[in-house]
C-alpha cells in the first residue's frame, strides 16, 4: 500500500474536516501493534528445558594403584570441543552403558578443559558400577553426564575463608577429590598438610602424584608436609593421629570410610575453632530413625522399612527396583513422588515446592513419626 493510499484511511480531524488526523492515525495503529503483539505473546511456547547432556569418550585407561584395583579414566568431549569448567571437590554423574549412574569425583587438573579425569576401584559387591567401570569402559567407549557439580566445595584460607590453615585427611580413594585440593593450596602458598592412609602401599591410588608434594621424611624441604601411613605396618589409625596438631584456626578437608570419617567427628565435637568438610564414599547411617512402612502404587506391595535401614535399602531388599546413585541425597537421582502420608525430608537438594509437590529423595528420607507412605515408583 502506498503512501497516498494509507493517508486517505486515516480517520478525519473534528476540526478540518479537510484534512486527515496524522496523529489519530498514528495512535491507533500504535495500539493495533499492542494489541497484535499481546495475541502473538499468548500463543508463544515456553522453550524447551536446555539439555545439558554430554557424551563422553574414555581417551585413556591407566591402573594407579599398585593391586590393581583402582583404575583412572581420562574422558573428553566425544564433539572434540572444550569442557565445563570445575573447581577442587567437584563430581561428575556418568551413566554407565548398562544405565546405571554413578558419580565420582573428578582427580584431575581444573586448569584442562579438554579432559576430565576420574579413578574408580574395584568393589565386588558394591552394587555393579566398579565392575562395570572396570570390565566395561575401555578406550573409546562412551558414556553421558550433565556436567560437573561441587558438593565438596575447597575454601581457601586468605581467599574468602577465615581460617589460618588447611588439614587433609585422605583414606584410600578418598584421595580422587583432595588432589586437585592439594595443587590449588600448592600454587596459591597456603599453609598446609596431609596424612593418606590406607590398608597397604599398594592398595593406595596416585601415590607417585602424591610423592610430587614431598613428605614428612623430606625434612629440608620447603613444600608442603605429607604423611603416608598405612595399616599393615602402623595399625588402624587414631583420629589424633588423622588430625596431627589441629591448632585453632584449621580447616580440615576429610574423604574416606566412614570409620574414619566417625572418628574425626567424634574428636572434633566442641572445638569451635576448626572447621570440619567431609565427603563419604558410602551410605551415612541412619540417625533417630523409626520403622515404618510404604507402599508401591503399581504393584500394590507394601514393604517394612527397619528403623536403622534407609528406604531405599528396604525396596532393594525386597526386590524393588528404583534408581539410585549417589545414597547421600544430593544427587536425585532416586527422586519419587509420594502418592499419600507425611515425609521426613532429610536431603539437601529439593526445595521447598518440590517437597510441597509431593517429591521425596527415597536414599535418605523416611515417613514422618514412622507412618507409612504410597510411592509412584
Amino acid at each position: 500500500m502506498g503512501l497516498r493510499e494509507r493517508y486517505r484511511q486515516l480517520p478525519a480531524n473534528p476540526l478540518r474536516q479537510d484534512r486527515r488526523s496524522l496523529m489519530v492515525g498514528f495512535a491507533d495503529a500504535v495500539i493495533s501493534g499492542m494489541a497484535t503483539l499481546a495475541a502473538a505473546t499468548r500463543r508463544v511456547t515456553p522453550p524447551p528445558e536446555l539439555d545439558r547432556t554430554r557424551v563422553l569418550r574414555v581417551a585413556d585407561r591407566r591402573v594407579v594403584a599398585r593391586d590393581e584395583n583402582v583404575v583412572a579414566l581420562t574422558l573428553t568431549a566425544a564433539d572434540g570441543g572444550p569442557l565445563p569448567r570445575w573447581h577442587p571437590g567437584s563430581h561428575i554423574d556418568i551413566t554407565l552403558p548398562s544405565g546405571l549412574v554413578r558419580q565420582y569425583s573428578l582427580c584431575g587438573d581444573p586448569a584442562h578443559r579438554d579432559a576430565y579425569r576420574i579413578a574408580v576401584r574395584r568393589i565386588p559387591d558394591g552394587g555393579g558400577g566398579s565392575i562395570e567401570v572396570h570390565d566395561v569402559l575401555r578406550p573409546g567407549t562412551t558414556v553421558t553426564s550433565h556436567g560437573p557439580r561441587n558438593a565438596f566445595p575447597l575454601t581457601v584460607p586468605g581467599y574468602g575463608s577465615p581460617t589460618q590453615r588447611l588439614r587433609f585427611v585422605a583414606g584410600g580413594i578418598g584421595i580422587t577429590p583432595i588432589l586437585p585440593m592439594l595443587g590449588l593450596a600448592q600454587r596459591l602458598g597456603v599453609d598446609w598438610s596431609m596424612v593418606y592412609t590406607g590398608r597397604s602401599r599398594d592398595s593406595l591410588p596416585f601415590l607417585d602424584e602424591v610423592a610430587a608434594f614431598g613428605d614428612s621424611s623430606d625434612s629440608c624441604s620447603s613444600r608442603a608436609r605429607v604423611s603416608i601411613r598405612t595399616d599393615d605396618i602402623s595399625g588402624l589409625p587414631t583420629a589424633e593421629e588423622l588430625l596431627g596438631e589441629c591448632p585453632g584456626g584449621t580447616a580440615v578437608y576429610a574423604c574416606g570410610p566412614a570409620p574414619m570419617l566417625t572418628a574425626i567427628r567424634e574428636r572434633l565435637v566442641g572445638r569451635d575453632d576448626v572447621e570440619l568438610h567431609f565427603e563419604r564414599f558410602a551410605a551415612p547411617p541412619v540417625v533417630d530413625g523409626k520403622a515404618f512402612s510404604v507402599s508401591v502404587a503399581s504393584s500394590g506391595e507394601t514393604v517394612d522399612v527397619r528403623a536403622d535401614e534407609t528406604l531405599l535399602a528396604a525396596l532393594r531388599r525386597s526386590g524393588v527396583a528404583a534408581p539410585y546413585s549417589c545414597q547421600q541425597g544430593f544427587c536425585g537421582t532416586c527422586r519419587s513422588h509420594v502418592l499419600a502420608g507425611a515425609v521426613d525430608h532429610r536431603d539437601v537438594l529439593l526445595t521447598e515446592p518440590e517437597r510441597d509437590g509431593g517429591q521425596m529423595l527415597i536414599c535418605v528420607s523416611r515417613a514422618a513419626e514412622g507412618g507409612h507412605l504410597t510411592l509412584d515408583l
